[in-house]
């Protein structure tokens, strides 16, 4: 009976195992968006051997009851033993696959700081249903936000600052109903702010500068009343500043430094709560209200 039992406790075992690690259509997205990748310093991939991408996988972790891929957390500058080991940061090439958008339960994507990370946003990360966040400052990452990207609405985090993201911010956008930090900062997008920006009524940060975007800054900003932080410097805004930015209950900090604004100071601005304001280099006239 010894032997039957062995072979029944392997078996069990094997099952578990099965059952525990994550589906071969997970694994197979995973080495599909790996090889499109380069990274030649780290070996940051090196661990992504074997049948389950759910255990030991640098970067990747699982949905503790359904097993499949939640987050792929891979930043080029960390203080992971990885790179004090290595004594640099990362440089990493090629491109964000379309074949990431199988990983239907992502819910956070970060892919930063590597510095030669090129080609598009993919357009299908739309469909991450579950998305949460999408991290992917520091790249040379071109192209336009996805058009469709509103339908992300459990985002909170957007990130892609530092790239060479082109095209407008999309009208989409302003759907993103759970979105608490906006960073499109160091860009080369253009055009205006639409119109209907005050509809993300979550948002706390709004980081725009080092862009080209053109237009007037939409008064229904002031509506969003979480919106600490707001910065538009560098860009080419024109018009007046909308004096109901200076009734909002928690704006700390305005930076609108280096745009093409005219008019007066609005007298709402300096009776403010907002503690840092920054005005400078624009076509503002008349006299700094009392």
């Amino acid at each position: 009976m010894k032997p039957v039992f062995t072979i029944m406790s392997a078996l069990l075992l094997a099952v578990i195992a099965t059952v525990n690690s994550c589906p071969p259509s997970d694994r197979a997205a995973l080495l599909a968006f790996k090889a499109a990748l380069h990274e030649p310093y780290l070996g940051i991939f090196d661990s992504w051997t074997g049948t389950d991408c759910c255990h030991n996988w640098y970067g990747v972790s699982c949905d503790t009851e359904s097993h499949r891929v939640a987050d792929i957390n891979l930043r080029g500058e960390s203080e992971d033993p990885i790179f004090e080991r290595a004594h640099r940061t990362g440089y990493m090439t090629g491109f964000i696959s379309p074949e990431i958008c199988k990983l239907t339960r992502l819910s956070s994507i970060t892919i930063a700081d590597w510095k030669g990370i090129t080609g598009e946003i993919p357009k299908c990360i739309s469909t991450l249903s579950f998305l949460r966040i999408l991290d992917l400052v520091g790249n040379k990452i071109s192209g336009e936000i996805p058009y469709d990207i509103g339908k992300l609405n459990r985002l909170t985090v957007l990130n892609i600052a530092d790239n060479q993201i082109s095209g407008r911010i999309p009208a989409s956008l302003t759907s993103l109903s759970s979105l608490m930090h906006l960073d499109l900062r160091n860009n080369k997008i253009s055009g205006p702010i639409p119109r209907r920006f005050g509809r993300l009524g979550m948002l706390s940060r709004a980081l725009l500068s080092g862009n080209q975007i053109s237009g007037l800054i939409p008064g229904s900003i002031s509506r969003i009343y979480r919106l600490a932080d707001l910065d538009l410097s560098m860009n080419k805004i024109s018009g007046s500043i909308p004096a109901s930015l200076g009734k909002m209950a928690v704006l700390a900090t305005l930076n609108l430094d280096c745009n093409k604004i005219s008019g007066t100071i609005p007298p709402t601005l300096l009776t403010s709560s907002i503690g840092n304001l920054n005005l400078s280099r624009n076509g503002l006239a008349g006299k700094i209200p009392d």
